[in-house]
């Protein structure tokens, strides 16, 4: 890991599976935000979905290496091994635990909707700065929902969005992007998801 400050963009999830979708976003918040990576983080098990049809963490992780196919996208399974369940605890221990690293939170419309349902999502909000991506069928009626209307003076604009990792949270923005058809349920529904075997090597940090 490279010891000089990086701009990281965290994009978490299940990733059941990985698909051009998540590699879409990145690419994009890559150059909008001018991030120097994005982190991939596969979660061993979300707490908001269930088990059941979830297939298993190596499976997850190999797709996720299969799709990323970008030199700055990283996936991770350091959930697992700093042992965290909920995405206010990871942020903590990241920003701890790389403190020289400027950390943003990258999320799709659909997750800003319903954020008021994670574990402690006001500290999220407060730990590191949020960039919200447009999403269908989502896009702007995201905004006079609960979380956006709590935060709402802390929005920055799209053309802001370059100095972004770099501010002071709670500060966060919605950027209009090309939306992507692929979402992970779309994928499973057609039978799409060739998983690979069940290894997976960690990536070191």
């Amino acid at each position: 890991m490279d010891k000089h400050g990086l701009r990281i963009g965290l994009l978490g999830g299940s990733f059941n599976p990985a698909h051009d979708g998540h590699r879409h976003l990145s690419i994009f918040a890559l150059k909008l935000l001018q991030l120097d990576q994005v982190w991939w983080l596969v979660s061993p098990q979300n707490p908001l979905k269930a088990s059941a049809g979830m297939a298993s963490f190596a499976q997850r992780m190999r797709r996720a290496e299969q799709v990323a196919r970008h030199p700055r996208i990283r996936v991770s399974d350091i959930e697992r091994r700093i042992g965290t369940r909920f995405t206010a605890d990871t942020l903590e221990k990241l920003t701890t635990r790389y403190s020289q690293h400027s950390f943003v939170w990258l999320m799709g419309a659909d997750n800003l909707k319903q954020l008021p349902r994670w574990n402690r999502w006001e500290k999220i909000m407060e730990t590191v700065p949020v960039a919200v991506f447009d999403r269908d069928p989502y896009s702007y009626t995201v905004l006079g929902q609960r979380a956006a209307n709590r935060y709402r003076r802390f929005f920055w604009q799209q053309a802001d969005g370059r100095a972004l990792a770099s501010a002071t949270p709670p500060a966060w923005g919605f950027f209009r992007m090309k939306r992507h058809p692929l979402s992970a349920t779309k994928v499973r529904s057609c039978g799409a998801a060739p998983w690979p075997p069940e290894t997976a090597p960690a990536m070191e940090d």
